[in-house]
Parts: C-alpha cells; sequence; structure tokens
C-alpha cells in the first residue's frame, strides 16, 4: 500500500515538472510558432526573395562637375550610396557600440537584448538589433499600422526580414546599407547627405565627434537634431562617447577631450533653390527630362531622374562657379547700393518713362501682378479684379530678397513686386573656347527668389558687342586691316539702302566726331560712326550670315542697326558665337555634359566637342587684335587700372583696383537708357560674358556714368578672373593669343602699314575709304 502510494506522488511530481516545463518553454514555443507563421506570410506578405536581394531605394541622380564636385542632386530622397571603405571606422565603431553591441555575433536577432528589453519594460533600449532596424527603414511600408496586436504581428515579420538580410548581406553590407538607408533630416538620407549636410564634407572626411553626433541622432534624429535642440543632441553625442568606453573604444580621457569639442556644424542644406550652381542645375534637370524620354532602359521604360540614381558628369568647374558667384555677389550687392543712392530718391524709381509715367508704371506692374501664383489662385477661387487689386493694395507680412539676406518687412504684394523689380540682375557664362566646356553659370543674383534664367532664357539687346560681328564681315570681305583709317564723321545710310525707309545716321556718343580713326581705335571707343561706315560697306544681310555660322539662333532683323547690337541675343549665345574668334576662326558649340552614366557606372552616352570652320585663322587673328584694343585704351581700360571711378562707386579709392598686365580681348557693351550693361571677355582658354539690367528694360540708371557696361558688367569680368589667376590649379592662361601657323597677310602693325599706303591721298593710311 505506501509502495502504491509513493508510486502516485512520483508520478503527481513528474506531472508537474512537466507542466512547469512548458510553461517555461511556452513563450519559446509560442514566438517560435508565431515567427514560423510570420515565415509562411501569416501575418501579411514579406518581401520576395527579389526585393531582399534588391531592395527598392530610391536614389538621386548626380550632379557632377569637371573637378569631381558633387554640385547638387535631383531626388525624391536626397541620398546617393557610399561604399563600405567610405565609411571611417570611427563611425561604424560609433554605430555599432551604440546601437548594437553583439552586432558582429548575432544573426539579425540579439535574444539577450531582446531579453533585457522585456524584463526591464524597455527603459534600457528595445532591443532591435541594427538588421531589425534596417528592415524596418527598407520596408517600412510593411510596418505602417500603429495597433498594438498588428505591431506585435509586425514585429514577427522584422525577425523574419532581418534573419534574411542575415543570409543574404555580409556584416559589412549590413552596416553599409543601414547607413545609406537613414534619414537624417532636412533632405539627408543617408550617410553621404548628412555629412554634406552638416559637415560640408564626404563620410571619409567626418572627425569623430562628427561621426558621433550623426550616430546620437539615429535614436531620434528629430529630438537629437543640433540645429533645433542642440542641448538634447550634445548630451545624446556624449552618450555615443561613454558607448564607446564602455565596449574599449575610447579611453576617459579620451571622453573627457571629446565630449568637450562643440559640433563644428557647416550646415548646408540641401534643395533644389540652394546650393552651387541652380541655374545650372536647372538647365540640367530640364535637358534630362527630355534625354529620359529619347533613350530608354532595356526594358523599354523610362529612367527617373529622382529616384534611378542616374550620374551626370557636367562640364562646369566647381571652383571657377564658386569664384564666379563670390564675383557676382561682391559687385552686383555694391551696384545695387549705388542704384538706390543715385537713383532712388526718384518718385518713379526704378521705372524711368517719358511722360504719362504713373500710367506706364501701373501697366507694368499690372502686368507682373498678372503672372503671379497669388493672382492665379484667386482668379481661380472666383475672385472680382477689383477684389484681387484690393488684394495686392494691402500691406501684409512678407519677406523679400535683400543683399543683407531675406528681409522680413510688411508691404503690399504690389510693392513687393516693384521692389523686386528694382534689382538689378546678372547673367554669366565662361566657356573653353578649344572645347566648348561650359566652366561657369549665373543665371541670376538668388535662385531662390529670381528663377528666370539670363544665361539662357533671357533675350536682351546686345548693344556695342554686336559690333566684332560687323568688324569680322568687314575683314573676311575687304581683308581690312585693324590699322585701316577712317573718318570719324556723322556717317549715314541712305534711304532705299538695305530697304530703309529713311536715312539711318546714328551717332557717336556724346557727340563726338573729327578726324581719321584706326578701325582698332573705332571698336575699342565704341564709335558708332566706324561701324555704320562698315555696316554701309557689307550690307546686314552678310553679318547674319556669319552670326549663323557662329552660333546665333535668335531672330535677327535684316536691318542696318544691328550694327549697333538692336538684336535680343542670350549670354548662352554671346559667349558661343566668341568662341570662333578665340579658337582660330572655328566655332565651338558649347557642352554642359560630358557624359551619363546609370547608377552602376555604365555608361549611357558620352558627349564630345563639336567644331566648325568659320574663318581663316587670320581673320579670327585679326578680330583678336583688334578686341585687345579695348582693354587696353579703350572702354574696358579700367582693367589695366585706368579710367577714374564715380564718387558714389569708389568709396576711399580714387582708380580701379584691377591691374591686368596680360592679353585680354574684350567689348562692352551699353543699350539705349542704359537697360542693358555688357562685358565681353578673352584669354586664351577662358571666354566670360556677363550681362547686368533690371527684369524690365524701363528699370535703370538714369546716367550712363553708371548705366555702361564698363560700370555695370565688366568689374564682374575682373573679379572672376582676379580670383581665377589666384588659383594656378584653374591654368587659366595668361598668356598671349596664339598667331596663325602661317605668315599674316593682314598686317597687324600700323606703323608698317601707314609707311606702306601713305602718299595715296592727302591722309595717312592711304585711300582705302
Amino acid at each position: 500500500m505506501a509502495e502504491s502510494k509513493k508510486k502516485k506522488v512520483d508520478n503527481d511530481f513528474r506531472k508537474y515538472v512537466k507542466w512547469l516545463w512548458l510553461l517555461f518553454l511556452s513563450p519559446a514555443i509560442g514566438i517560435a510558432a508565431c515567427v514560423l507563421l510570420a515565415r509562411f506570410g501569416a501575418f501579411g506578405p514579406l518581401p520576395s526573395t527579389e526585393e531582399i536581394a534588391n531592395p527598392q531605394s530610391f536614389l538621386a541622380s548626380q550632379i557632377i562637375s569637371s573637378d569631381n564636385e558633387l554640385l547638387g542632386t535631383f531626388f525624391r530622397e536626397n541620398r546617393t550610396h557610399a561604399e563600405f571603405e567610405n565609411l571611417p571606422s570611427e563611425l561604424v565603431n560609433a554605430l555599432i557600440a551604440t546601437e548594437d553591441e553583439r552586432f558582429r555575433e548575432h544573426s539579425g536577432i540579439d535574444f539577450r537584448s531582446l531579453a533585457r528589453a522585456v524584463l526591464k519594460g524597455g527603459s534600457n533600449g528595445g532591443g532591435s538589433t541594427l538588421t531589425q532596424q534596417l528592415a524596418k527603414q527598407l520596408f517600412s511600408d510593411d510596418f505602417d499600422n500603429v495597433g498594438k496586436i498588428e505591431r506585435v504581428m509586425q514585429k514577427f515579420k522584422e525577425w523574419v526580414i532581418a534573419t534574411q538580410l542575415e543570409e543574404r548581406y555580409t556584416k559589412e553590407e549590413i552596416i553599409t546599407l543601414y547607413l545609406n538607408q537613414f534619414d537624417f533630416t532636412y533632405n539627408a538620407v543617408g550617410i553621404n547627405s548628412a555629412a554634406r549636410t552638416y559637415f560640408n564634407c564626404v563620410p571619409d572626411s567626418l572627425k569623430l565627434h562628427q561621426s558621433a553626433m550623426l550616430v546620437g541622432m539615429v535614436k531620434n534624429p528629430s529630438l537629437y537634431n543640433p540645429l533645433r535642440f542642440p542641448e538634447n543632441a550634445m548630451n545624446r553625442r556624449n552618450t555615443v562617447f561613454h558607448q564607446m568606453e564602455r565596449n574599449g573604444l575610447l579611453t576617459s580621457e579620451e571622453v573627457d577631450s571629446l565630449s568637450a569639442l562643440p559640433f563644428d556644424l557647416e550646415f548646408n542644406r540641401s534643395s533644389h533653390d540652394r546650393g552651387l550652381a541652380p541655374y545650372f542645375r536647372e538647365y540640367v534637370r530640364a535637358y534630362m527630362k527630355d534625354w529620359v524620354k529619347e533613350h530608354k532602359k532595356p526594358d523599354g521604360s523610362e529612367y527617373n531622374i529622382y529616384t534611378e540614381g542616374l550620374r551626370i558628369y557636367t562640364t562646369l568647374d566647381s571652383r571657377m562657379q564658386r569664384y564666379a558667384e563670390e564675383a557676382v555677389q561682391e559687385h552686383m550687392s555694391n551696384l545695387q547700393r549705388v542704384f538706390q543712392e543715385v537713383d532712388g530718391d526718384r518718385r518713379d524709381f526704378p521705372f524711368y518713362f517719358s511722360g504719362n509715367s504713373q500710367s506706364q508704371i501701373n501697366g507694368v506692374l499690372n502686368s507682373a501682378m498678372k503672372q503671379t501664383q497669388r493672382y492665379r489662385t484667386l482668379k481661380r477661387q472666383g475672385v472680382s479684379e477689383d477684389s484681387i487689386k484690393t488684394v495686392f493694395n494691402t500691406p501684409i507680412p512678407l519677406e523679400v530678397f535683400s543683399w543683407n539676406g531675406p528681409l522680413d518687412t510688411v508691404m503690399s504684394p504690389l510693392d513687393s513686386i516693384r521692389w523686386m523689380k528694382s534689382i538689378y540682375q546678372v547673367g554669366m557664362m565662361s566657356v573653353d573656347p578649344q572645347t566648348g566646356a561650359i566652366k561657369t553659370w549665373v543665371g541670376g543674383v538668388d535662385y531662390r527668389y529670381f528663377k528666370y534664367d539670363h544665361v539662357n532664357q533671357g533675350r536682351r539687346q546686345v548693344g556695342s558687342t554686336f559690333k566684332p560681328f560687323v568688324y569680322a564681315t568687314a575683314i573676311e570681305q575687304k581683308h581690312y586691316s585693324p590699322c585701316m583709317l577712317v573718318p570719324n564723321v556723322l556717317t549715314c545710310i541712305e534711304r532705299g539702302q538695305f530697304g530703309l525707309m529713311e536715312d539711318w545716321c546714328p551717332k557717336n556718343s556724346g557727340d563726338e566726331y573729327g578726324g581719321v580713326v584706326t578701325l582698332k581705335h573705332g571698336l575699342a571707343h565704341s564709335m558708332n560712326t566706324i561701324t555704320t561706315y562698315l555696316m554701309k560697306q557689307t550690307g546686314p544681310e552678310p553679318v547674319i550670315r556669319l552670326a549663323r555660322r557662329m552660333g546665333i539662333k535668335a531672330d535677327i532683323p535684316v536691318a542696318p542697326s544691328i550694327a549697333l547690337g538692336t538684336v535680343d541675343l542670350s549670354v548662352y549665345e554671346m559667349v558661343g558665337s566668341y568662341t570662333t574668334f578665340a579658337n582660330k576662326g572655328n566655332y565651338t558649340a558649347p557642352i554642359f555634359i560630358t557624359r551619363i552614366e546609370d547608377k552602376n557606372g555604365v555608361v549611357l552616352q558620352e558627349f564630345h566637342t563639336q567644331q566648325e570652320r568659320v574663318m581663316s585663322e587670320e581673320d579670327a587673328y585679326a578680330i583678336v587684335n583688334l578686341m585687345t584694343g579695348v582693354t587696353e585704351a579703350g572702354t574696358g581700360v579700367r582693367l589695366r587700372g585706368g579710367g577714374s571711378r564715380p564718387a558714389y562707386e569708389r568709396g576711399a579709392v580714387t582708380g580701379y583696383p584691377w591691374t591686368f598686365t596680360n592679353e585680354i580681348a574684350g567689348k562692352t557693351g551699353t543699350t539705349q537708357n542704359q537697360s542693358d550693361g555688357w562685358f565681353m571677355g578673352m584669354v586664351p582658354n577662358l571666354i566670360t560674358g556677363v550681362w547686368t539690367g533690371c527684369e524690365d528694360r524701363s528699370a535703370h540708371f538714369r546716367s550712363i556714368t553708371f548705366g555702361q557696361g564698363a560700370t555695370t558688367a565688366l568689374p564682374v569680368w575682373a573679379l572672376f578672373m582676379k580670383k581665377c589667376y589666384a588659383d594656378p590649379d584653374l591654368n587659366v592662361s595668361q598668356e598671349d593669343f596664339a598667331k596663325p601657323d602661317y605668315p599674316m597677310t593682314i598686317e597687324l602693325n600700323c606703323d608698317r602699314y601707314n609707311s606702306t599706303r601713305s602718299g595715296n591721298s592727302g591722309l595717312p593710311g592711304g585711300d582705302e575709304f
């Protein structure tokens, strides 16, 4: 009996043990069952094997300069991939020490950390490994539900995906994927963008305290944002240091030293409106939108420039571009000050109309009003015209452009339009005449406020910068020498000639006439009488034909007045056309892209220089010789330190600060009423054109002293070139222009020219006129 009783007790004990074991193992069994169910899709679909092997990631297309700098990106998410070898070891170590200490030991799930998180209620971390966090980042669409039950189900899916990621990728690849995927806010998706945005560098240039700040943001990029919550970010960064110390990566002394360091932020938020060369980048974007329609992927679909990581290698030089933008900022900010001080007290400022000015000003402002988004929105809402005008005349808080930074003010929208129209604009482009490579592109003073591109979109009267076309036609046709003498007298092209309805007798600036001058002197001082004389010899049609061969595509009226630059052309066309002179008579079509690659580096298209013989080397060199006179003793003599500066412009300086000594060919241009100021400057391997003026031609300086191209445009060229010459790595030429390889038949030495041709008339130089 006792034995039977004992046996029953033993059986009961074993039953209890069995139940205890079952109770103890049930969580693990339950978790294993849930993981198994998740793996078979019971909690919703999982990423396919293909998706795991090639996770979808929106990659920004990169615009890369000729000196291999990133100019900007086209993006839906501003992400560009970094390779593991580009990641500093301190960054990787800081991330592992802070987010997943046993990262190199587990296979996607760290059960020790998970148990700790459960026991401590998540107060010491959530137990998610870096691989689990990556799974959530890569397949975030699967984790959007917020309910508790759904979140638990999602957690199991996350584990399954994490283990699959571990099976597919090495630890280094997982780290790289993680850092390429994380969103550090401010359009800084991935470590490449984050390094550029916060520290203006590439990842492998990050210092340890900078890496630690970025790693600290991983926990919560909003809460530990160094710009919005610097104290939180600093505390979190120092926590990263302590975690590295805990893992034997830093000593306590190193932690103390590092914790005392500032962030050393160099914040540069990426956007389509900011950064280097925004007008150029927009031009590239417009081009690429057309390019993808004509260049399909192997499967016949279109590339997406915002998500597929194309690499667009351009001709732009980031150093030159930076110097160009600096030159524009330096001169145009001062020019704006002068404009407002000299003319700002006028009632009609910035406009200048003769007769019934207020009515004409109202017309300009009303026309501009109708182009605004505010007007269009009100119109779509059915608001009456009178009510819209009331809205536009009612002062409200506004932000407008100023050279001292965004100006927060209170003014009516109509007054803000008038203010923006008073801002002097600029268009500037540089090109290598031998290759056609565009080196700089500045389309305006600030792309955030002024989207209109004055390099390519804008066409304005070119004034005297068109005169070299007339001189070139005459030299090509008549074999004239720059030394040829022409009477400086009022010259007329009579009615009936070249289709004129009445006599055309353009005057010189200041009505100065008398004596005889050389062609070189006439161009140097931009004498209308000399250009009219040449136009009378050639006629407008040959000039237009030459301009066409030199790349000018805009409409040019068949009229003698084009000799004085009445035609509207763009900076792009003008700079491109001048390559003919600097490139020994060969027109070189400007190019701005050298090649386009896909995200894997496969070349999709390459672009090459295109040239066309337009004139002989001798004729081209004769034009260059003519144009050097402009900067030696003509309207561009300021480049040599010559001339005197107006009081408003010079301040404490009495002369011009530029003392270039190298050979420079150039041409200034000023249009009627000083509405447009131009300067075209050439050295053997760089041509730069600058246009300046307000958005409306009716807004301008009253005085030619301030409004001429030598004052408004030439200084931008001078400041830019001074910066280029100070950077020897750019190799911008300071040599003379190369002469033709064969003996010249056009005499350029005026002493020899005069000695061989004297005696034919009572005037020096013979009877050629």
